[in-house]
């Protein structure tokens, strides 16, 4: 008969192929998948399921010799009647046996759950949702600080990490009953959680109206390389532009209230600025300034005055930080008109990539 050294045990020791089996099997996990689709608002689509309380992102698990992806593909058929290409992964979580408040009969001996990226869906992909007779019920697209309230606690942890390693983009999270073992600055700070800044106002080039009272001025910094400053709360996670609202100190002057709060909020400086254009609100008599300028310098993080907390500073694509608000569909416009004031500070476009904390004194002009 033959025979087969055991990994696990001395070199000495020996199995048979029968006794190696059983004890691989006796080892087993269950194989699931999930998919993360999100609308163009970067809101996540959930399902309300007839067979439990708590809503389940499409997805289930994997047949005997599927593959995870070809098996999440065809659940997003099945629950969501929908073809679609699945090839992207977010992450791999281990799911222990002890996590879930499974029944003893069930025998749950833990699982590896595969989440993919189902894309980004416009009004049309979803008006092409075609639910089954029985088991999904409903489906909605909610922000992501909602999920926590919708979901089994492990699903909404999984769901949120999946959706950080999506935005990112430094490949598949590996993670351990929700959380990642190696957690990115979007991890650390837990973005995402609480409900993104929302300004679902229509954006317009040029300078605003003199009728309008300035209430607010923010700037795209750019990085040499083209990436945007963007500021994380560190108690909520919360997303930021540097700036702020006017003060008396400022005059008047947009630019002295966007130098002034940028050096507050980030111990930053920055070069010439371009004004890009206002939000206006119709019903109110206000404006809310979008400039784009060269981030020159960065000291060392300090303490806001408003608000008593030291911000997470972090470099992210205009992309990249457009998805950590909830902007609506004026937010192409914004980001149209940053990349051409981009290049026009001859300023490269950047490519996509992980986000990058900036804790120190930096002087970008050399960089």
């Amino acid at each position: 008969m033959t025979v087969t050294p055991s990994p696990d045990t001395p070199p000495s020791t020996t199995m048979t192929d029968e006794e190696y089996g059983a004890l691989r099997a006796a080892a087993a996990l269950w194989v699931g998948t999930s998919v993360l689709i999100t609308d163009e608002r970067g809101r996540i689509l959930v399902q309300h399921v007839d067979y439990r309380t708590t809503c389940l992102l499409p997805g289930g698990g994997v047949d005997e010799n599927e593959p995870p992806a070809q098996g999440a593909g065809r659940e997003v058929r099945e629950e969501l009647g929908v073809t679609t290409t699945v090839d992207r992964g977010l992450a791999v979580d281990w799911v222990s046996a002890d996590s879930l408040d499974a029944p003893a009969s069930m025998r749950f001996p833990g699982e590896i759950l595969h989440v993919y990226d189902g894309g980004t869906w416009d009004n049309e992909q979803i008006a092409a949702i075609r639910l089954p007779d029985r088991e999904i019920t409903s489906i909605e697209f909610v922000e992501p600080a909602r999920l926590p309230d919708l979901m089994a606690p492990g699903d909404a942890r999984r769901a949120l990490s999946a959706l950080r390693a999506r935005i990112n983009a430094a490949g598949p999270s590996l993670l351990e009953n929700g959380l990642p073992i190696a957690p990115t600055v979007l991890d650390r700070a837990g973005a995402l959680r609480t409900a993104r800044a929302r300004h679902h106002l229509p954006f317009y080039i040029g300078p605003a109206p003199e009728q309008l009272s300035v209430v607010q001025v923010w700037g795209w910094l750019l990085g040499p390389d083209g990436r945007v400053l963007v500021l994380l709360e560190p108690d909520t996670g919360a997303a930021l532009l540097p700036g702020g609202a006017p003060e008396l100190p400022d005059r008047g002057e947009p630019l002295a209230t966007l130098r002034r709060e940028v050096r507050e909020e980030a111990a930053a400086e920055f070069g010439a600025s371009l004004l890009l254009g206002h939000l206006c609100d119709p019903d109110k008599p206000y404006a809310r300034l979008r400039y784009a300028a060269p981030l020159t310098r960065l000291g060392p993080p300090s303490v806001d005055p408003a608000t008593g907390r030291t911000h997470i500073r972090v470099l992210a694509t205009p992309e990249q930080a457009s998805e950590l608000f909830d902007w609506g569909l004026p937010a192409a416009d914004q980001l149209a008109a940053v990349h051409q004031a981009r290049a026009r500070l001859g300023i490269p476009r950047a490519a996509r990539q992980p986000l990058t904390e900036l804790p120190d004194a930096t002087d970008l002009t050399t960089s």
